[in-house]
């Protein structure tokens, strides 16, 4: 009974609440999932401040989940499954982590975290390649720490 939930559970998870299923280019539908969630916590007024330990927390807490849900995912769909997007929703985080909670920077982090993801650049293609779970979240960090870096080098240079 136990590994039946933990299936569901890895499942639920690692498929960002089943949206790894949609047809059409499921890492930006993951990535929406996060969009969603963080505009409703921001909605609800649940806004952690630049270094929080909630949102250190929120982090680490993800990527520990991710990681458990996408190295199960991996044995069953197969190595970086197109279904598995809980590592999108980790990356997108990281996009608008230290942030202002407003549209523009949600928009810019989408737009910029999407690209990283879709380019992979140093070292984020061979994180890619490192399997078992942990090369699925890794190259999302990366990708959500470099659109999080063009984020703060826009709010600096537009005030």
């Amino acid at each position: 009974m136990m590994k039946i939930l933990a299936r569901r559970l890895a499942v639920l998870v690692g498929t960002g609440f089943y949206s790894g299923y949609f047809p059409i280019a499921p890492g930006t539908v993951g990535s929406v999932v996060w969009v969603v969630f963080y505009a409703a916590l921001v909605r609800l007024g649940v806004a952690w401040s630049a270094w929080s330990t909630g949102w250190l927390c929120a982090l680490a807490a993800v990527f520990v989940v991710g990681f458990l849900a996408a190295w199960h995912l991996e044995q069953r769909f197969g190595r970086d499954n197109k279904r598995i997007v809980i590592d999108e929703i980790w990356g997108m985080m990281i996009s608008l982590a230290l942030l202002p909670a407003t549209p523009i920077y949600v928009i810019g982090g989408f737009i910029a975290f999407r690209f990283f993801d879709i380019v992979k650049p140093f070292p984020g293609r061979r994180a890619e390649k490192i399997g078992r779970g942990l090369g699925v979240m890794l190259d999302d960090g990366v990708a959500g720490v470099y659109a999080n870096i063009v984020l703060h080098l826009a709010k600096a240079l537009l005030g």
